[in-house]
Parts: C-alpha cells; structure tokens; sequence
C-alpha cells in the first residue's frame, strides 16, 4: 500500500514555495522557542512552524497518546522513545492536518513565522561517534599522506572504521566556533609549538539519531538497524588539520576534532525519505556476514557546501551526496553493537567526510586545496587552503526528484578568532 504522506498531488493549505525544504511531504521535527514562549517541539512546514505542544492541547493527539508533555520538552528524546509506531500516527495526522482542504487548525494560533523563532539542538546527544565511510575521502586522505600504493589500510574495506567523539561540543546551526589552541609540529621542526590552528576545516557528513536504547551486552543486526534510526541531520565537523596531525598517532583524533560540531537543527524521518532510497556501492571484497545487508539502505541526498568570507559573498566549494558513502547508517550501527556495545535514544552518529568522484565534489578543503598545495578560488578572487577567521560554512541537503523536494534546512557556522 502507497503510504498517503508521500503523495506528492496533496498541498498544503499553509503556503509552500516550491523549492521549500520543507513541503507537507517532508515534516521533520525539532525545538523552537519564541520570544514569549519556551522551548518545545516544532514541525517545519514551508517557511512556519507548527507548535505540537499547541496542536497537542487542541486534543488532536489524543486517540494517539495519553501523556502530551512530550510536546513540552527542550528535546526530542522523549518523543522519540515513544517508537515508530506512534512517530508514524503522529506524522499522519499532522499531515491531514496541514492538508489543504481540513480546516480543523486553519483558524488556531498554531503556526509561527520561522524569521520570528529560535531554533535549538534537537536532541539531548549522549554519545557520538564519527565514522569513516567515504571511500573517495579515505583513498584522498590516503593518497596525499602515504601514497598510492597504500591509500586504504587493510581494515578500511573490511569494517567501518569509526572513533567516539565529544558530544558536549556539539551545537546547532547559526552557533559561532572559536578557532582551537593546541599543539602543532611544524615542517622540519624538532619540537612542538603551542599556538591557534592554521589550518582549519570542514567536513561536510551528515549524522543519523538513535531512536531505540538497547542493553549492554546486546547487538543490533543490520537488517534491523533503520528500526533503531529516528532520522537525519546535516553534520560539519569542524577539523583542525595541523592539531591532528601531529596528534592522532597511536590513538586518533583528539583535541582537533572535540572543539566543535554544528548540526542542522531539524531532524528528517527515515519516512519522509523514502521515495530517494538507492542501492549501495557494490562492495569488494563481501563484507562478513554481520555487516552484509540487503535492500536499500542509504538515499540520494544532495549536499553542498558554501563559503562566505567576512563582508563577502557566498561561493559554493563543493557538490556531493550522500549515496556516495561505502558504509551505509545500517552497517554503521551494526558494527557500532557487534561487541555488545549499548546505545541510548538520541546518540549521533556521523558518517565521516563525504566525497564524490571528482574534485568539486569533495568534502574537505584538505582535499579541495589538496592539502594547501592548491588553493581553491572564491567568487571575489579570494583565495582559501583552510579557512580564515571570520569565514563562514553553510552544508545543505536536499532530496530531488522532479516532482518532489525534501531537504534539510542547513547547517550554519562561523569561525572566530581563538579566545
């Protein structure tokens, strides 16, 4: 049976600029507040938001659920846990209630102008891994530091490669990032300096949210993993390229990746999703048996990636998507378990840089500028290696089919001085 909420004839009786995010179709969630009222969920919908704590009082949620305060809260993770079985009746009657001909909140103060609201971090992250996935990144990265001949590990086709990151330091679009202090080890150097990075970063991934706990000791199988998954987020994790390097032998990255993360601030539902899944890469040599899934598990999600330069104008650097990723979320998040390892409602985790096939589609500007040695051009003539202060980073994402758009908003930031 066709689900009614991917109908692409239904409009909305809110009005929907076509190249909207956000069309009736689409109805991601997140936290909002306005001036006079605090935070609590919201539902993006065109250029408002639909107030569920509002909609809630009205009584329309109630052959769905008793306990309405999740509406109330400063996150999503208790609307969440409630499971996907609720998620969907409650995304099906907010659709027929934004739908152009039911006038049953037509006339309510439900909906504010997203120009008037603040939005905020969606969820409470208790954990946060960044995974590796991009077999174009990890071959480039591979490439510019240890040549052609060894760019991929041996372990890099056989597992997804992953580290557990800083959840504290993650924040939500339009949120300012200070650049990082720390150790450098400068060319031909003998000792290390202690000083502000001067070679800062972006790195366009997007971050599924957890949206079932499980017990220690317990797994998740592949083929059941998106019954673990609430939805996606756009995710720029901010890198500090000279920190790292010298750093991240024997352990991995460390102080030039926990200073900052900024994420898009509305989560879309794997429903909202699904008229853009696509197949995986094929995958060479077959991956074991627990990581081995079937279906299709990953979607065509158009990114890119602006830079603004202070009182500049905005250059798109990159194009990439989504589906070019070697790992998909459901192989991620079994291997994340295959040791027992427990996961909690609204854990993130990122799916490491994404880069496509040809230059303008990388995700970094280390491999943009492939490592300073080629600094790419803005609109203005101005050149970058690695970003300056005052520059400014935009990801967007956004599903296209002709006649459907489903997107993500984006994730804003700007890079400040060191304090």
């Amino acid at each position: 049976m066709i689900n009614r909420t991917h109908n692409n004839q239904i409009k909305s009786w809110v009005e929907v600029d076509k190249k909207s995010d956000f069309p009736i179709q689409n109805l991601p969630y997140g936290i909002f507040s306005t001036a006079t009222q605090s935070k609590r969920v919201g539902v993006a919908i065109g250029d408002q938001v639909l107030d569920l704590e509002a909609v809630a009082k009205l009584g329309h949620f109630d052959s769905i659920i008793n306990d309405h305060s999740v509406f109330s809260q400063d996150t999503l993770n208790n609307f969440i846990t409630l499971g996907k079985q609720i998620h969907s009746a409650i995304r099906e009657c907010i659709f027929d209630l934004l739908s152009e001909n039911n006038p049953l909140i037509q006339a309510e103060n439900v909906l504010f102008d997203y120009s008037t609201v603040t939005m905020h971090l969606p969820i409470k992250i208790g954990d946060y891994t960044d995974f590796y996935s991009s077999e174009e990144h990890a071959t480039n990265v591979g490439v510019m530091f240890r040549g052609k001949d060894n760019a991929l590990l041996p372990n890099w086709k056989q597992m997804p490669v992953g580290y557990h990151g800083r959840s504290s330091s993650i924040v939500v679009s339009g949120t300012d990032i200070y650049r990082p202090k720390g150790q450098k080890m400068p060319p031909d150097a003998e000792t290390p300096i202690y000083g502000a990075s001067s070679r800062m970063d972006i790195e366009l991934e997007m971050g599924f949210v957890v949206g079932k706990s499980t017990a220690l000791g317990e797994t998740v199988k592949v083929d059941a993993a998106e019954d673990y998954i609430f939805g996606l987020l756009l995710f720029n994790d901010w890198s500090a390229r000279d920190i790292q390097k010298w750093e991240y032998v024997p352990l991995g990255p460390f102080l030039g990746k926990n200073f900052g993360s900024t994420v898009s601030p509305w989560i879309v539902t794997l429903e909202a999703l699904a008229p853009f899944r696509v197949e995986s890469p094929v995958q060479k040599p077959t991956p074991l048996p627990y990581l081995q899934s079937t279906g299709k598990h990953t979607f065509d999600i158009n990114l890119e990636v602006g830079l603004t330069p202070k009182d500049g104008n905005k250059t798109i650097i990159s194009r990439s998507n989504y589906k070019y990723l070697y790992w998909n979320m459901c192989q991620q998040l079994a291997h994340q378990t295959v040791n027992g390892c427990n996961i909690n409602v609204g854990d993130v985790c990122a799916s490491g840089t994404i880069s496509g096939p040809t230059k303008n589609s990388f995700g970094s500007l280390l491999e943009l500028s492939w490592n300073g040695k080629t600094p790419i051009v803005l609109e203005d003539g101005q050149e970058r290696s690695f970003l300056e202060d005052y520059d400014s980073i935009s990801l967007k994402g956004y599903c296209d089919n002709g006649s459907l758009r489903i997107g993500f908003g984006e994730a804003n930031g700007m890079l400040l001085p060191s304090k």
